[in-house]
């Protein structure tokens, strides 16, 4: 039930050397009371013993108190910080599942709580689930500007566009007659609507920038067999991940690792030798190989050959293909440089680091100041999508009348409000109140 007192180990994996327990609602002060004692003042940590209902005691503690609505939910909050044992946090938890009135937290029901409260809308609470997730800086990055409301601000500052003119369209067709409505005044809101469609659409492009932060840049690393496609993935993983051996056609699958480079992740993908063969095994491999490239941010493409690049480069022609020419270390390797785009070799590690550098190239720019407010789910650029589309029809109906123009920049708010949670119903005549002397 919404109206019962929650808790819920809060931290990390036990054991460890503290955890958190946090409790939620109007029970939240009595049962710290009957665990701890007399209460400070809110918001100062204070060191209890903690007890059961017996009067055992249970640790030695950091103990605060949030007294609603100044707390993470917007209720009366608590903190129990223990010692992170096993033995500890469960006696704890057994002690609350004792008293009456509390219960065991759902999963996300603190945040949840929080959303009802208006403490976090729903950009923001996907934000710290992100941030909790995150593994690299980028991540981090995006997370924490989605976790601290700076998407949320844009999408609110485009909703008060349209609510403005919204109102500037029903004071055109409802105060028509009054002296302080200037005549024509919807036609001045046009010109700002055409811009916020063009705003939002340029916003929406970025989404594919945020599928590289959050799912990693797809990096294939492709070629004929043998040439050197399976060492290069174990060097850059430092690791051996692939088998490599003489024997051409000993990747059958698509093997891949994560790393890390600049902050971003990077996603490699080792894959069977493209040639023609009819093993059915590998061609099974090599049809798996191009599917996977299908779906490649860049390929690696690798010859230990110069006439290695032709076919496959022939039929993908793409400026993600980075040609790689591999085993340069061995003796009478001739190459011509006009060939290749970068030189390497897995046994010195001749190559690499111009190799990275060249991969790095594809990722992002995130320099811009706007650069980490960009759409992170498909939810967001679906809703961001109709919230166009509605602009645009309301753009393009202007024979239709001024009335079916404002229902689609309604339907457009709409959408804008389903992306943080928070549809409103707009008072549009205190909007209009507040820039014309109506009634006077």
């Amino acid at each position: 039930m919404a109206n019962d007192t929650i808790y819920a180990l809060s931290s990390g994996t036990l054991p460890s050397g503290v955890a958190i327990i946090r409790i939620s609602g109007a029970l939240t002060r009595n049962a710290l009371l009957q665990m701890t004692g007399p209460l400070g003042k809110p918001r100062t940590a204070q060191l209890r013993l903690i007890r059961n209902r017996n009067g055992d005691v249970l640790d030695n503690a950091l103990v605060l108190y949030f007294a609603g609505p100044a707390s993470f939910t917007g209720e009366d909050c608590g903190e129990l910080q223990v010692h992170g044992g096993r033995a500890v946090v469960q006696a704890v938890l057994e002690t609350l599942s004792r008293m009456d009135g509390l219960r065991h937290a759902e999963a996300g029901e603190f945040s949840r709580r929080a959303f009802h409260n208006g403490k976090l809308d729903l950009v923001e609470i996907e934000g710290l689930a992100d941030l909790i997730s995150a593994e690299t800086e980028m991540q981090r990055r995006l997370a924490i500007e989605h976790a601290q409301g700076g998407l949320s601000a844009l999408y609110q500052a485009w909703a008060r566009r349209l609510t403005h003119a919204r109102a500037m369209i029903e004071a055109e067709l409802d105060f028509a007659d009054e002296d302080d409505v200037p005549g024509s005044v919807a036609a001045t809101i046009w010109t700002d609507m055409a811009a916020l469609s063009g705003e939002i659409a340029n916003h929406v492009a970025g989404a594919a920038v945020a599928e590289i932060i959050r799912d990693g840049l797809k990096v294939v690393i492709a070629g004929p067999p043998n040439a050197g496609k399976s060492s290069l993935l174990n060097y850059l993983a430092g690791r051996d991940i692939a088998i490599v051996t003489d024997i051409a056609g000993t990747t059958r699958d698509v093997l891949s690792v994560d790393l890390s480079l600049a902050g971003f992740s990077v996603c490699l993908y080792d894959t069977a030798g493209l040639r023609d063969t009819q093993e059915p095994i590998e061609r099974e491999g090599i049809r798996r190989a191009l599917a996977t490239l299908e779906e490649a941010d860049v390929v690696l493409f690798l010859s230990d050959t110069q006439d290695g690049f032709g076919t496959i480069l022939s039929e993908r022609e793409n400026r993600r293909v980075v040609r790689v020419a591999t085993k340069i270390d061995q003796p009478g390797q001739v190459w011509d440089k006009a060939q290749y785009d970068v030189a390497v070799s897995t046994q010195n590690g001749e190559g690499i680091d111009r190799l990275l550098a060249i991969i790095s190239s594809h990722l992002p720019d995130l320099s811009g100041k706007m650069a980490f407010s960009i759409p992170l789910r498909s939810r967001h650029v679906d809703c961001l999508r109709q919230a166009n589309d509605a602009i645009r029809s309301s753009l393009a109906l202007s024979e239709t009348g001024l009335d079916i123009q404002a229902e689609y920049l309604r339907l457009a708010g709409d959408a804008l409000g389903r992306i943080t949670g928070r549809v409103d119903v707009e008072n549009l005549l205190d909007v209009i109140f507040s820039e014309f002397c109506i009634g006077k």
